[in-house]
């Protein structure tokens, strides 16, 4: 294991040794803290967000700020490297510690001081497998918030964190209440045969959503088919067939909620769950609960849920 360790550490910073360095006035935090300050603060969880300058991220970077038991410690994001973390997320006062574009770096100047570490991943899907190996490297958990990333991706990333016992959770959605609408409508699927999912969202590059297909294809593969089996794509405004003829209406206009809305139906009633998320504040609670929850992990879970 400790061989294992080594050389993932070789291999993360074989383009040069990392070493503290000052930007825009400022130390990087774990490059300044004295061993007091480390020993009183050992079980605090230390939190490195990559993708600061997202809305997640500045979102994320408030809410680990004011979290119990965590501390910010590192931002990084190349459109607002060397600004203040705080004033990029909006925060009343500054948190003294800027946005950097150097990831490894920020990891590797954090790695010597914790044994309790994670990364929070809000960058882009392509670049998921990377930023998890640099983070396990350097003996890091990591929380990933991205939609999008491949399941050969996940796949890969599992055997690596397995074999290096860290703990990683991908979450394509960090929404609590996204995670209970499709359980909910998991244990409804066993008693209606007919169900169709219609969405809302402001604005979208994909129709329907990542959403709403996961939650369709979570209806699937019970053992039964929906909606009388017709599958037929004759009438495109009859919607998307997902799976086993779960159809998916996607409304996108300008100032619409993000809304996932499931209903079933069976002679005389109609049994409806809905999901709305107004504000990406939404996400917080379940991105603390991933933190919280990572740093006891050995290998990676997918899914929010699997956590819950």
């Amino acid at each position: 294991m400790r061989g294992l360790q080594q050389q993932l550490f070789h291999n993360a910073t074989k383009a040069g040794p990392v070493v503290p360095v000052m930007r825009c006035g400022f130390f990087l935090p774990m490059c300044t803290m004295g061993a007091a300050s480390m020993s009183s603060n050992r079980n605090t969880i230390k939190v490195v967000v990559n993708g600061a300058g997202s809305e997640l991220g500045r979102a994320a970077i408030a809410a680990v700020s004011k979290a119990r038991g965590m501390q910010l410690v590192g931002a990084v994001d190349s459109q607002f490297d060397g600004q203040d973390a705080g004033q990029v997320a909006g925060l009343e006062e500054l948190l003294e510690l800027p946005i950097l574009n150097d990831l490894v770096m920020v990891l590797g100047s954090l790695s010597q001081g914790t044994s309790l570490g994670v990364m929070v991943d809000f960058s882009n899907p392509a670049s998921v497998y990377d930023n998890v190996r640099q983070a396990t490297a350097f003996g890091l958990r990591s929380v990933v918030g991205v939609s999008g990333v491949e399941m050969d991706v996940v796949g890969a990333l599992s055997t690596f964190c397995e074999k290096a016992s860290t703990g990683c959770i991908i979450a394509p959605s960090l929404s609590i209440g996204a995670v209970l609408l499709q359980q909910a409508a998991a244990m409804a699927a066993f008693q209606y045969r007919h169900v169709e999912i219609i969405e809302s969202q402001g604005s979208s590059l994909e129709y329907p959503s990542r959403e709403a297909v996961e939650i369709a294809n979570s209806l699937s593969g019970l053992g039964q088919v929906y909606n009388d089996g017709n599958t037929s794509k004759e009438f495109p405004a009859r919607g998307e067939v997902i799976g086993d003829g779960v159809r998916i209406h996607s409304l996108a206009l300008p100032g619409l909620v993000s809304s996932v809305d499931v209903r079933f139906s069976a002679p005389g009633e109609m049994l409806s769950f809905r999901h709305d998320v107004m504000d990406v504040q939404a996400l917080m609670p379940g991105l603390l609960m991933a933190i919280r929850r990572v740093v006891r992990l050995k290998s990676l879970v997918y899914g929010l849920e699997k956590i819950m």
